[in-house]
């Protein structure tokens, strides 16, 4: 199987994970294809991990399998494209309902609350990767004084989602909520409607933007709340005029008067204390927090992060935390390399190193986890042990003035020197965050080598 051959690897997907009758939904993120299952009982998850192209499954509130970047957005419709429509639409009610069976059982609230505001940010990450590799170039040739004509137009365009971002989280949470996608969005669109400057809450004209992504999402939640209570209540001759009337209007007015000037107290909060953090306690806060990101890489809870990301961006012009927690996947570049080194007969392992690499030294690292780390226990931990000295690195110059920030979410490892930001210039900040990779590559090689693996 090779990577060029996405219907072959569809196919042999299909029977593995009980044929298209047992299949009720279809997605994927940027390494995962991800499955809603009528019964997982029917899946050969043994043959699914020797399956060539699959580098891990993960058994959660849907049944992910690890394919790897570029890979997962070629195979995922050609696997949909096998399905009979007709049946996987009449399964599709019973997939939701047993998923809900599931989630209940094995997940605690705090767990499920995550991953669902996960799902609203998650679909956004390519718009703001796009966006933000632009606004990098922009920035390079702006400073040096290049392409002056190019550069108002390539402002306009990286800049124009982030201006909009907010209705788009408003979008996504009414949908997540089982809400109506486009209320959420009218809703969350007053915080950053102009127009707001000439409305006074608490005393004070409120800003365009106050509370940033934090306020739409709480505009959006309360919103579909709104139209939940309106719904069992309304005749249905009035639903489809008072409903999103009152919706609007009681949502609109919350957040004009409330929700604005809060989220706003809160996200101005966030960006003080993550500037705190790393100036009092850089090194130690780098050090925990490239230590202990990996493992909720693994279980895919790290992009509930993205909003805090987008709440420093938002505030602060860049997110400082990005860099840190990048290391975690330096270390697992550095551990996958001394298993590399020190496994020399193992084909097939070194094999699969050698196409997840690519992907790891680009900040993806699923496939490495999935493929490598994890299946040999004690990489995975060495792996951290990386990641906590590469943080740590970056933590040290953040206490002494040089915080490394990224100005838009979503790629990290090499891919994030186009969207550095630091206090000092391009060339220092840049220079820093390359010690960093180099710290992390080293420490998770050498613990690797050292105790990752038993002796023979």
């Amino acid at each position: 199987m090779t990577e060029h051959a996405p219907h072959a690897l569809a196919a042999a997907l299909l029977p593995l994970v009980g044929g298209p009758g047992n299949v009720t939904s279809v997605a994927h993120c940027m390494t995962r294809l991800r499955l809603g299952l009528a019964d997982r009982g029917l899946v050969d998850e043994e043959a699914l991990r020797a399956l060539p192209g699959v580098l891990g499954v993960v058994d959660d509130d849907t049944y992910k399998i690890v394919l790897g970047p570029g890979t997962v957005a070629r195979v995922a419709p050609e696997f949909e494209a096998l399905l009979t429509p007709g049946q996987a639409d009449g399964l599709a009610a019973r997939g939701e309902r047993l998923r809900q069976e599931r989630r209940e059982r094995n997940a605690t609230p705090v767990k499920l609350a995550l991953r669902r505001i996960a799902n609203v940010f998650v679909p956004l990450i390519p718009a703001l990767i796009g966006c933000g590799v632009l606004a990098g170039v922009n920035g390079l040739l702006v400073n040096a004084g290049l392409l002056p004509g190019l550069t108002a137009a390539l402002t306009a365009i990286s800049s124009a989602f982030m201006s909009l971002i907010a209705v788009f989280v408003g979008h996504n949470t009414a949908k997540e909520f089982d809400g109506t996608p486009v209320l959420g969005g009218a809703v969350a669109a007053v915080v950053v409607f102009p127009g707001v400057a000439e409305v006074t809450a608490f005393g004070l004209p409120l800003t365009p933007g106050q509370g940033g992504v934090l306020g739409a999402l709480a505009a959006a939640l309360l919103g579909t709340w709104v139209e939940k209570r309106c719904r069992d209540r309304i005749p249905a001759t009035l639903d489809v005029l008072l409903t999103p009337t009152v919706t609007v209007l009681v949502a609109g007015l919350a957040t004009l008067y409330g929700l604005m000037y809060a989220a706003g107290s809160v996200s101005a909060a966030i960006g003080t204390a993550a500037n705190w953090l790393l100036t009092t306690t850089g090194a130690l806060a780098g050090l925990l927090l490239g230590g202990l990101f990996l493992p909720l890489v693994m279980l895919g809870l790290h992009q509930a992060l993205i909003p805090i990301h987008a709440t420093l961006i938002d505030e602060r012009g860049s997110t400082v935390l990005l860099p840190i927690l990048a290391m975690a996947g330096v270390g697992q570049v550095g551990a996958a390399l001394a298993v590399y080194v020190r496994l020399r007969h193992d084909t097939s392992l070194r094999t699969t190193i050698r196409s997840a690499l690519p992907a790891g030294l680009l900040g993806i690292g699923e496939p490495l986890i999935y493929g490598v780390s994890l299946p040999l226990g004690r990489p995975f931990l060495t792996a951290c042990v990386g990641g906590a000295a590469g943080g740590a690195f970056l933590g040290v110059f953040a206490m002494l003035g040089d915080p490394v920030g990224a100005t838009a979410i979503g790629p990290s490892g090499w891919a994030l020197f186009p969207l550095l930001a630091g206090e000092r210039g391009l060339a220092a900040t840049a220079a820093v965050y390359a010690g960093g990779l180099l710290t992390g590559y080293a420490a998770g090689f050498a613990a690797t080598y050292a105790f990752g693996l038993r002796k023979a």
